[in-house]
């Protein structure tokens, strides 16, 4: 297999969204923990995000919204980062993914991106015309030896993985807690399927594991085989 062994690994709620609301001032981690019910059991996840592949691709807009572009520079971890962006990213942005990472891998198809007037050791630039997922993972497994890649992108960019099959393992936490909204964000957003000769495009899922977690949380672990 010339691309990773690629794990989805998200926070949802019971009725799979992974956003409080539809706006970007709305987000799980600076809201579940004000949530009577749902922050007592909220550090299970952050524990088990620890124990996660040591690559992890995310994108610019999620990030964006943990405000990586105000933080201040964080100290050096042994995860090297994947991050799909555009024009969320801003050079502080971009300066924090490097202070932060291992290595940090940019893929992007906008050429004026504030990466290119980066000099750093361990910032390397994709730069696809056209966004390509198979190869750019493909890249990543023969220039950097990334063998597994962890996935924490938004519903949108989850739905590209699950279309073009790049999902191996898929590990959700859930906590307890109903959230609605058809405009919320899910675990898969995307197009959706439009006739019954798109099915092939679903994603079909084995139970291998289940476990009940402190306060009402779950863990749900799959792999993928179809």
């Amino acid at each position: 297999m010339n691309r990773p062994i690629t794990t989805l690994f998200m926070l949802m709620s019971v009725d799979g969204k992974i956003s409080t609301g539809s706006t970007d001032t709305l987000d799980v981690d600076q809201d579940f923990p004000h949530i009577d019910g749902v922050k007592e059991g909220l550090h299970q996840y952050y524990e088990i995000e620890q124990t996660t592949d040591l690559w992890s691709f995310n994108t610019g807009r999620v990030q964006q919204k943990m405000g990586c572009n105000q933080k201040e520079m964080p100290a050096k971890s042994p995860v090297s980062f994947v991050l799909l962006d555009n024009t969320h990213l801003t050079e502080h942005g971009v300066r924090y993914f490097c202070a932060k990472s291992k290595t940090f891998v940019l893929i992007t198809s906008n050429l004026e991106h504030p990466a290119f007037s980066i000099n750093e050791e361990n910032l390397h630039i994709i730069y696809q015309k056209e966004l390509d997922l198979p190869s750019a993972l493909a890249r990543l497994k023969d220039e950097f030896s990334c063998d597994r890649l962890t996935v924490q992108s938004g519903g949108t960019v989850n739905s590209l993985f699950l279309r073009e099959k790049l999902f191996d393992f898929i590990d959700i936490i859930v906590a307890p807690v109903l959230i609605g909204g058809k405009d919320t964000a899910t675990l898969i957003d995307g197009d959706s399927l439009q006739s019954i000769e798109d099915l092939h495009k679903l994603c079909a899922l084995k139970l291998i594991d289940c476990t009940a977690l402190q306060d009402s949380y779950l863990r749900l672990r799959y792999q993928v085989i179809k």
